[in-house]
């Protein structure tokens, strides 16, 4: 008895962990830091544009832009929560993270991925009303419901890690610090547990139900009344525009649904541990760059609200 709460008293004392990351190929390291240095820039420069735009621009004060603010905001936390100590990790001979960091950055994934699940299907409902109903769009999504919504999103995502984090780090790991891995993600501090973690993976598929497959059923079924609405439209011009009125949501749900199921909807053991490292590395960093640069820089609103902000709006040219 008394041996088995020293073992315990040791694993929660554990100051460090090592994450071996890439480490085993030095040449792919360096080019990762330059392209991985070059991505974070433009995530933390594109999303920090797109809530800057929709708080100073009063014509960007609408539910689509209140929703998209937020999931820049969201993979503004995404990347800063791991980019840099992968950085650090890439550039330097030192390959760790205290483990106060591991516990901020596994809380992080685990609540801005179950946060941004359910924001994607309450953007697919924004669509759904644009796009079906749209002579009642404005008193349908009225603020007060879009705040609440994105509420229940920030809540159910932040409760799932405060559910699945404890869970995760409270498994024995028998003195086991290395991380193959370049973050702190669940499934890669599965994999050092000494024990069997069958029951905790259990509890993973079952809470990914209401946090993934809903949202994702929810996301579907309102692409399936879109289609047929876009469908019955008769103009070219009329299915043309409700077509781009989508397309920039359905990409994105695309790259990042993909990846997330992928990656946590299987036991830790069964997935190719460098394909969980680049997976990872596309959904915290490939996806947030590309998200302001699909959805909003691209559109005339948003070159507007820039010219607008920037003060050349009203220009010669």
């Amino acid at each position: 008895m008394t041996l088995r709460v020293m073992e315990t008293a040791n694993e929660t004392s554990e100051e460090y962990f090592i994450l071996i990351g890439f480490s085993d190929r030095p040449v792919l390291e360096m080019i990762l830091f330059v392209v991985n240095l070059i991505f974070y820039f433009f995530a933390v420069m594109g999303n920090s544009t797109i809530i800057l735009l929709s708080l100073l621009d009063p014509r960007l004060h609408t539910p689509m832009y209140f929703f998209l603010s937020n999931l820049s905001l969201l993979d503004l936390c995404y990347t800063t929560s791991s980019i840099p100590q992968m950085l650090v990790n890439l550039w330097g001979p030192r390959k760790t993270i205290t483990y106060i960091g591991c516990v901020v950055q596994l809380f992080a994934f685990l609540s801005v991925g179950g946060i941004e699940c359910i924001l994607l299907s309450v953007m697919a409902y924004d669509r759904f009303v644009a796009v079906c109903k749209p002579l009642h769009y404005m008193v349908i999504m009225h603020p007060q419901l879009c705040l609440q919504l994105v509420a229940f999103a920030w809540l159910s995502g932040i409760a799932n890690s405060i559910l699945m984090s404890p869970l995760t780090l409270s498994l024995r790991r028998c003195g086991h610090q290395r991380i193959n891995h370049f973050v702190c993600e669940m499934p890669a501090l599965i994999r050092i547990s000494c024990v069997n973690t069958s029951r905790v993976e259990g509890l993973v598929f079952f809470l990914a139900i209401p946090i993934v497959l809903v949202p994702l059923t929810m996301i579907l079924v309102s692409y399936r009344y879109i289609a047929a609405a876009v469908y019955n439209i008769k103009s070219a011009a009329g299915r043309k525009k409700a077509f781009n009125t989508c397309a920039s949501h359905m990409i994105v749900v695309s790259l990042f649904y993909s990846s997330i199921i992928y990656t946590y909807m299987q036991p830790g053991n069964v997935a190719s541990q460098d394909q969980g490292k680049f997976l990872t590395l596309f959904y915290c960093l490939v996806t947030p760059t590309l998200n302001p640069f699909i959805y909003t820089l691209r559109n005339k609103e948003v070159k507007g609200a820039m010219r607008k902000v920037l003060g050349t709006g009203r220009g010669p040219h």
